[in-house]
């Protein structure tokens, strides 16, 4: 027996030890699942990085729906299944310095002021929520918003809902090797935020530049030369391809060049907005104000912009630019001047005050719904915010220029033709020639008021139906249903795309036939 002694005491310890590593692991999954989001309302921020120590703090637990069976141990093992075959996605573990959200911590002062980065991110980027209607129509609202899945949704805040709905997506794995696509975790739009114009170059591309130095350095990055990696960018692709050499002038610089260096080339970017006369990356909608939590709240939303009453013929949010340097701004606006009874005007110059009166979401969804057409000329770029919270409430997008349509932008979310029953589609939308509108050959109610009731009802049947497709869910929760939002479409195409790229085809640039690539796929 004492021969054999340190031979079981050596059985002894590797028992123990085993047990003990299967204890810590099982620990440190509970700690992910249990303390990856903070609270589900209020004003409080609620993106925590993993990557950054938290206290224990109560007030961060989750609601129990939250931490569903959906969470990190269920993603664990639905990653096992056939479903997530050509699916799977690794996402990066960004070091806290590159968060710049890293700050907002519960109870620091930065929540006092509604208008800061903080507060607008609230409740895992879609924003506050909003208060209950007033009931006396101060706020604009004429009953059409419901109370529930509805909030203050900054326009710029996509990076962080999809940052969100990323950790809950069911084909998450821990293996880069077994993932079909990365997920870079970088907010490369709210970075810029802080230094957007005047600043100097070094200013305006250091962060950045020094993120992509990291990012390229690691291990995983060297299999396709990042060509498997892709990310969200919160603002449209303009903003980020500031050449060097054009801070001479006396304009004030924005932008930086974080999308004209080799490194961001080579991934899968999704931005607002995309150059489709020389695609480099691919736009995907902004956020809304509507983040639902079932298909049934979707549905019910649908129905009720159906049943609005819509009095104007045409709607438009938005100001004049200074010294008339946007005349289809300037001629649109005319168009509601000289049509009151026929236009819903909303307007948000007057400085900050016409600022808020544009924010207030309660007003600009009532007067789209309130409207057969809403009016979106371009306004900094092509794409607005406006042209999706119109689909929203359900009214027609009148365009003005063929770079801001859905079809040229929008090309994954913009409705299947195969689905319409026809080759081209049914229509859901306008687009007016500029310059026959700039010289007066056209008018935009004489072009709007051609189109009978039954043309109209048809083309807002075909907006109603896209509201699913532009739309992003509630990242906290399971959702209720089989809808596709926004979210879901952009990952599908997302994950066709670098399964062709990983096949050996050469789409370094986003070509004309990428479009619904997933389906055939």
């Amino acid at each position: 027996m004492d021969a054999h002694y340190p031979k079981y005491l050596l059985y002894g310890i590797l028992i123990l030890g085993s047990w003990l590593i299967s204890c810590l692991l099982h620990f440190q999954f509970f700690h992910l699942s249990l303390f990856s989001y903070g609270p589900r309302s209020g004003a409080s921020f609620v993106l925590i990085p993993l990557s950054v120590p938290m206290a224990l703090d109560a007030s961060f637990l989750p609601a129990p729906s939250a931490v569903a069976e959906d969470g990190p141990l269920r993603r664990l093992s639905s990653a096992a299944s056939s479903s997530c075959q050509g699916r799977y996605v690794y996402m990066l573990d960004v070091p806290s310095r590159f968060n710049v959200l890293r700050d907002c911590v519960e109870g620091s002062p930065a929540f006092q002021d509604e208008w800061h980065v903080c507060s607008l991110m609230a409740n895992v980027g879609m924003g506050p929520v909003l208060p209950p209607a007033t009931g006396n129509g101060s706020d604009g609202d004429t009953g059409v918003i419901p109370n529930t899945g509805w909030y203050a949704t900054d326009q710029y805040a996509l990076e962080v809902i999809v940052h969100n709905r990323m950790r809950q997506y069911e084909c998450l794995t821990d293996d880069p090797a077994a993932a079909t696509a990365l997920y870079v975790p970088y907010y490369p739009g709210l970075e810029l935020q802080q230094h957007l114009c005047g600043f100097n170059a070094t200013v305006r591309n250091g962060p950045s530049s020094e993120f992509l130095q990291w990012m390229s350095a690691r291990p995983q990055w060297a299999a396709f030369g990042g060509r498997d990696h892709f990310m969200v960018v919160g603002k449209t692709t303009w903003m980020f391809r500031h050449k060097e050499g054009d801070d001479s002038g006396t304009q004030k610089v924005c932008g930086n060049n974080f999308l004209e260096q080799p490194e961001s080339g080579n991934m899968t970017v999704l931005t607002y907005e995309s150059n489709i006369w020389d695609r480099r990356d691919c736009a995907v909608p902004y956020p809304s104000y509507f983040h639902p939590t079932s298909a049934g709240e979707v549905s019910a939303w649908q129905a009720r912009v159906r049943a609005t009453e819509r009095p104007w013929l045409f709607a438009f949010a938005g100001a004049r630019r200074a010294n008339g340097t946007l005349a289809i701004r300037d001629r649109v606006i005319e168009s509601c001047a000289s049509s009151p009874s026929r236009c819903g005007f909303i307007d948000c110059s007057h400085g900050l005050e016409g600022s808020i009166t544009c924010r207030s979401p309660r007003r600009l969804v009532s007067v789209f719904a309130s409207s057969r057409f809403c009016l979106q000329p371009r306004g900094d770029s092509y794409m607005r915010r406006s042209s999706v919270d119109a689909i929203m409430a359900g009214c027609i997008p009148v365009f003005f220029h063929e770079a801001s349509t859905f079809k040229k932008q929008y090309r994954w979310h913009e409705p299947d033709p195969e689905s319409s029953g026809n080759g081209d589609g049914r229509p859901y939308s306008v687009l007016i020639d500029p310059d026959e509108l700039l010289e007066g050959k056209v008018d935009v109610e004489g072009v709007l008021a051609r189109y009978t009731d039954e043309e109209v009802a048809a083309m807002r049947e075909e907006v109603i139906k896209m509201i699913p497709r532009f739309l992003y869910k509630d990242p906290r929760v399971r959702f209720e249903g089989d809808t596709r939002d926004a979210f879901d479409i952009a990952i599908d195409e997302v994950m066709a795309r670098i399964r062709r790229i990983k096949n050996g085809e050469d789409l370094g640039r986003f070509a004309a036939d990428d479009v619904m690539v997933a389906k055939g796929s």
